[in-house]
């Protein structure tokens, strides 16, 4: 399709929600699409085709009903979106036929209507579009820069427009329009990334947060369908132990369509919905930048399809691996095509990356998904060139020793009881743990989750779980009363909905518990131990007096939020057995990831009494008395 061409389509369409500026920012399906094509070279218009869409859901805005005189009766008469796709292509081969041409341009009014309404909505509907729709003017942004005094592009309307050029002189700007070059919409994220001496606009950079943790870059190209990624461009961002976090740093290829991108905060991908946040160069640097000779000699081989495997057992050889991927799925360059990921002392992690030559190749391989190598299942994923950068820069610059943290900042008062009401461990399955939270959900929204299972809770016995940077992480534990209660909260409320997500629900031991609060990871295979496991757990006391009563009321110490599993307990001096109050180092709890929340059932009247002191001093939840 030529952008020298004389035919032109014009092309409009609404959707069931916003318009305007705001199209397609509330994920409304599209309703009505009007097309009308135009003949330059004989300075003609043809048949305006106006044609209604049928939506999945026939809820209209108060916007929409008003700026389209449309109702849901209308809509629920017309036709789905792939037939009306098909009677748009008939009718515009028909009169191109007639008119004696074979090809034209689409003319649009905005990239919106394109960008982040009709590729999205057709990826999600799983419907392949018209070549057309890959190649557009936009004839906003072309327009400005015949006359680019005619104002800024987004306040550009075809009355405006229509001003500047008068209607006599309509025909010869379309003209210049059409010599200049056309919107192409492209995703390239499998080339290799940033190196770390590459500058990134920060206008260009967002983070995607709430991923599946499947997620591979084709998924998250997907979600931003319609959008150009630039080459390298998507970096999964991992967590201490290696494994992908539910975050995503995207580089797009200028600030209009990171601009576009950020409208789709909260849209869907699968039954969860994605946040969307302004990120920086340097933040996209930091995860996807590189500069491993061995990580660019692997990657120097392009159009290469890269495959992560995980639980690989710390004895296997590169002959291991392609005896388990089998002549299926064979190697690029054989072992040269493999690379195994290591410590800085040359131990085996059990981590892995592989390259195939085509998807059919990557199909087979991940077919082998959780079978057997030795006495081990391996897991196998689709990854990135950000993500081995990612894995390899993390595991290099692990020491080989771990060492304690530095000399603590200025110390923080906080009081200590000899016999505080901290967790215990154990091995009975008395808890259970909810995975994939919505981040804004509250203690409330918990317990509303709970229903009437909530008069099962333990007092102390709401988790909700926090990532190093002291966000939500999407999890939290709660301890029951009984492994048969925590049994039956487990079998009832598995993938029940909270806030358009839904939540699962495993049913745990304590230790399970308190392993995973301690930094550790829980996951089918068994507990991962925390990142860096110090000697000791607690953290050690700095200095230690006597407390009085007017210094911690006693009301206060009652209800002191558990901080450690199994914590030092403070000596007091022989010369004073009163209550002791200890310095601790704010920093340790940062390194070991500690941060979580503690909720309170009401058991006794002395809650109420210091509710205000407990929710300003240690940040936990007690709800009125």
């Amino acid at each position: 399709m030529a952008s020298h061409s004389d035919t032109l389509v014009v092309f409009f369409g609404a959707t069931a929600g916003a318009n305007g500026g705001k199209l397609g920012s509330d994920e409304r399906e599209l309703i009505l699409l009007v097309w009308q094509i135009v003949d330059l070279h004989e300075n003609k218009v043809g048949q305006l085709q106006r044609t209604l869409v049928q939506p999945d859901s026939a809820d209209l805005s108060e916007q929409c009903k008003e700026e389209t005189g449309l109702t849901a009766e209308e809509l629920c008469k017309a036709e789905p979106l792939e037939s009306v796709l098909q009677q748009f292509h008939q009718s515009v081969s028909a009169e191109l036929k007639s008119l004696g041409r074979s090809s034209y341009t689409l003319c649009v009014d905005g990239p919106l209507l394109i960008r982040q309404v009709l590729h999205p909505e057709a990826s999600k509907k799983n419907l392949v579009l018209p070549e057309c729709f890959y190649t557009f003017v936009d004839l906003k942004k072309e327009f400005h820069k015949c006359c680019p005094n005619a104002g800024p592009v987004n306040d550009l309307t075809l009355t405006s427009m229509l001003d500047s050029s008068g209607l006599l002189l309509w025909p010869k700007p379309i003209r210049m329009l059409l010599s200049m070059s056309d919107c192409y919409l492209c995703v390239c994220m499998c080339m290799p990334s940033s190196s770390k001496t590459e500058a990134v606009d920060s206008e260009t950079v967002i983070r995607a947060r709430g991923l599946p943790w499947q997620s591979s870059d084709q998924d998250i190209a997907r979600f931003f369908k319609g959008l150009n990624i630039a080459k390298g461009g998507v970096a999964l961002c991992l967590n201490a132990q290696g494994r992908r976090n539910g975050e995503a740093l995207v580089r797009f290829i200028n600030s209009e369509h990171r601009d576009m991108a950020l409208d789709r905060h909260k849209h869907h991908m699968g039954n969860r919905y994605i946040e969307v946040y302004k990120a920086t160069g340097e933040e996209f640097l930091k995860i996807a930048g590189g500069t491993s000779n061995e990580v660019a000699q692997f990657l120097s081989k392009e159009n290469q399809v890269i495959i992560r495997m995980r639980g690989l057992p710390f004895t296997a050889t590169p002959q291991d691996v392609l005896g388990f991927l089998g002549p299926d799925c064979p190697v690029t360059d054989g072992m040269e095509g493999l690379l195994f990921v290591k410590y800085p002392d040359g131990r085996p992690t059990g981590d892995a990356f592989v390259l195939f030559a085509c998807e059919e190749y990557a199909q087979n391989a991940l077919k082998k998904h959780k079978q057997i190598l030795g006495k081990r299942y391996i897991e196998l994923f689709r990854s990135t060139a950000a993500e081995v950068q990612q894995v390899l820069n993390r595991y290099m610059s692990t020491p080989l020793i771990s060492t304690l943290p530095p000399p603590p900042p200025p110390m923080v008062s906080m009081p200590v009881l000899a016999t505080p009401p901290f967790i215990t461990t154990g091995s009975t399955r008395d808890c259970i743990r909810l995975r994939g939270l919505p981040y804004i959900a509250a203690i409330e929204d918990i317990l509303e989750f709970m229903g009437e299972h909530t008069i099962d809770i333990r007092p102390h016995g709401v988790h909700m779980v926090f990532n190093q940077q002291g966000r939500p992480s999407g999890d939290a534990f709660i301890q029951m009363k009984s492994a048969d209660r925590a049994f039956m909260v487990a079998q009832k409320c598995h993938k029940k909905m909270m806030k358009d997500r839904y939540v699962e629900v495993f049913q745990c031991s304590t230790e399970e518990m308190s392993f995973v609060l301690m930094g550790g990871t829980l996951n089918r295979s068994g507990l991962s131990p925390p990142p860096c496991k110090l000697p000791c757990l607690s953290p050690p006391t700095y200095a230690a007096f006597s407390a009085t009563p007017a210094m911690l009321p006693a009301e206060a110490a009652l209800y002191q939020p558990p901080l450690l599993a199994t914590p030092r307990t403070p000596q007091a001096p022989a010369h004073n057995p009163a209550p002791a109050l200890a310095y601790y180092s704010p920093q340790l709890y940062m390194n070991m990831n500690m941060s979580y929340t503690t909720y309170y059932p009401r058991y006794n009247e002395k809650t109420s009494l210091c509710r205000d002191l407990l929710w300003s001093k240690f940040h936990f939840y007690i709800p009125p008395g």
